[in-house]
This record gives structure tokens, sequence and C-alpha cells, in this order.
């Protein structure tokens, strides 16, 4: 499995052993699930970044290819329509780059001072890009940490160590199911 996204799944600001992707990697071997998750985690990234160094991440084979990115699109400010087109191509690119592999998108969120309208069409923007590709949705990656003060770091948007069990929780109860049907191909 290969995870495609920002400096949340880099784990900015914790030991690399305490990301998401590694807790996830944990709660996989404990389970004696085989996966082998590569955590591509880079900060700043944008869609359209992800979308340019897709094909270089991707040159190895992955059964599963999992796109955390547009966070900092919303951080920016970038139009959701941008946002949702780039998605799309992106998701086109990797299907090109890993044919034979399970996608999934995972739910991001604009931050709240860019205004109710924005929030909601870049929310929405996650939702028209999965149907529109056929991919799944995954929950918002900061579900129930985002705007926790208990469980971010200093900066108020990366998770510090607790908020970071509280991610790989979510997200291993959105990827098991992916990692079993690419198991079973």
């Amino acid at each position: 499995m290969v995870i495609l996204g920002t400096s949340l799944t880099a784990g900015l600001g914790l030991d690399p052993d305490s990301a998401w992707p590694a807790l996830v990697q944990r709660t996989a071997d404990s389970a004696g699930v085989r996966v082998r998750i590569d955590a591509a985690g880079l900060s700043g990234e944008t869609s359209a970044g992800a979308l340019r160094r897709a094909e270089w991440v991707l040159r190895d084979p992955a059964d599963v290819v999992v796109l955390e990115v547009g966070a900092n699109d919303g951080l920016r400010g970038v139009d959701p329509d941008t946002t949702r087109e780039t998605l799309v191509a992106l998701v086109e690119k990797v299907r090109a780059a890993q044919p034979g592999a399970l996608l999934a998108l995972v739910q991001m969120e604009a931050p709240p001072n860019l205004g109710a309208d924005y929030t909601t069409k870049f929310r929405s923007a996650y939702a028209a890009a999965a149907e529109r590709t056929g991919i799944p949705l995954l929950p918002f990656l900061l579900e129930g940490v985002a705007g926790e003060r208990t469980l971010n770091q200093t900066d108020g948007i990366h998770p510090n160590e607790a908020g970071s069990k509280v991610v790989a929780a979510t997200m291993w109860r959105a990827l098991a199911p992916l990692v079993a049907e690419a198991a079973a191909r």
C-alpha cells in the first residue's frame, strides 16, 4: 500500500514511528494482516504537487493506493473546483501507473475561517471526485482530532502522538476492507 499524502501522512513534528501510517502498519501486523505501508507524505504538498510527483512515487507496484491530498489546497484557499479537477486527474494518473491497484481518496476539510460557502464546496469536491472516478471516499483524516487542542501540536493543524493514534484508528477501520479485497485478488 502506498499513501500519497501531505505532512499529515509524513507525521510532521512526530517521531516517524508515531505517525499514523506507522501505527496502522503496527495494527495490521498485530492482526496478522500482511500489508506493507509506504507513507509518501510531503510537507506542504498540494493536490497539484501530488499530481506532479505521482509517477515517481508509484514507480514500484502497489496493490492499494491511498490519496491523502488537498489539505494544503484548503489552507491556501485554492478554488474547490480546481481541487476537484486535480483530484480526478490524479486518480487517472494513478490508474495509468498502477492499473491493477485499488484506489481510495481520503476526505479532507478546509479550515472554517474561509467561510461556510468555501468549506461546503471544498468538502463536496472530494465526494464529486470520488463519484466521478468510481473510487471509495474514506472518512475525514482528522475526524475527532481537528480542532481538539489536546490532540494537536501547538500549530493546531498537525496531530500530536495522542491525535495520531485517533487518526490511525479511523484510517485502519477504513483501510482494512481495502487491504482484505487486495489480498483476495
